[in-house]
């Protein structure tokens, strides 16, 4: 059985792009070219990976059954290559990094303060939601990921970044704005401003409210904190975010961090690898600035909830 890891290559190609010519221009291919050398794949393992429905692409049973075998090979070539290069270029290299929406602040700060002391070193930052974050991580292709309670069911290795509180929050006018000590039967009947379904906060919320034997009531779904935070400054409801995402409007007194019973509720960021997958100079200098720069962050936050 003759297999080449160009025929692997275009046959990941195709799968991200769903198309035979996506893939050519991807891979700077003619379109008859990327044909051949998929029945020349097919042919050589006595298997069709690939058929169309429609204009699309698809992949076979057999296809998905070996798809993340080659997706793991053809990562680990990518990596061999880079690190091959990045030994040539000691000090250089470039990292994939994604993040959770409400690590964003955090993460953004961590990367400009790494580009200071380390110039020849770029990092690709994808800002997304945690469906997207778990689907990255199976595909192997962040090479860090920052979020909140690590996945179950995938092989990955994690660090505690920094405690990441979940404040419930008002506008600066509200009645319960000034009060103290909030009892959470008085609190927990009123609506809330909250992130979608499937969001890691959504999740934590409704959690510790059916711990509470509780019902958590949500007149608002926003698809990110920014929408929370405006919403709640227009006197909408009630939220509940990461203390991480509201610094700027805490100090212009715009919102107010209400003393409410349980609260804040204890969260964690993390920082996250899959296990197994091979860790670059460039990402482990990365990964280790972020972990002794998370904690400078984090006393930078802690008088908003003494």
């Amino acid at each position: 059985m003759q297999i080449t890891i160009r025929q692997l290559q275009i046959f990941e190609a195709i799968v991200e792009t769903h198309s035979y010519s996506h893939a050519a221009e991807y891979l700077h291919m003619t379109q008859p070219a990327v044909s051949m050398q998929m029945k020349q794949l097919e042919r050589n393992i006595g298997l069709v990976l690939l058929e169309r429905r429609g204009k699309r692409i698809e992949l076979t049973d057999s296809g998905k059954r070996i798809h993340k075998y080659i997706h793991e090979f053809v990562k680990q070539y990518d990596d061999l290559l880079e690190g091959i290069q990045e030994e040539k270029e000691k000090g250089t290299g470039r990292i994939k990094v994604s993040a959770a929406t409400t690590a964003n602040h955090l993460i953004t700060q961590m990367i400009a303060n790494f580009a200071k002391t380390h110039s020849n070193i770029s990092v690709a930052l994808e800002i997304t939601n945690r469906r997207k974050l778990i689907d990255q991580l199976q595909k192997f292709e962040p090479d860090i990921v920052i979020m909140g309670e690590p996945p179950a069911k995938l092989d990955l290795e994690f660090d505690i970044l920094i405690p990441n509180p979940l404040v419930m929050i008002s506008h600066s006018s509200h009645s319960l704005a000034n009060k103290k000590t909030i009892g959470f039967d008085e609190v927990s009947q009123y609506e809330f401003i909250a992130r979608e379904q499937g969001s890691g906060t959504r999740m934590a919320i409704e959690r510790f409210f059916k711990e509470q034997k509780a019902e958590f009531k949500s007149n608002l779904e926003m698809g990110s904190n920014e929408a929370i935070k405006h919403a709640v400054i227009a006197g909408l409801g009630l939220g509940i975010v990461s203390l991480h995402t509201i610094k700027l409007e805490l100090e212009a007194k715009k919102l107010v961090i209400l003393d409410a019973e349980h609260f804040p509720l204890e969260r964690y960021w993390y920082i996250i690898r899959r296990k197994g997958k091979h860790l670059l100079p460039a990402v482990k200098s990365f990964q280790d600035f972020v972990l002794k720069e998370a904690k400078v962050y984090a006393k930078d936050y802690e008088r908003f909830v003494q």
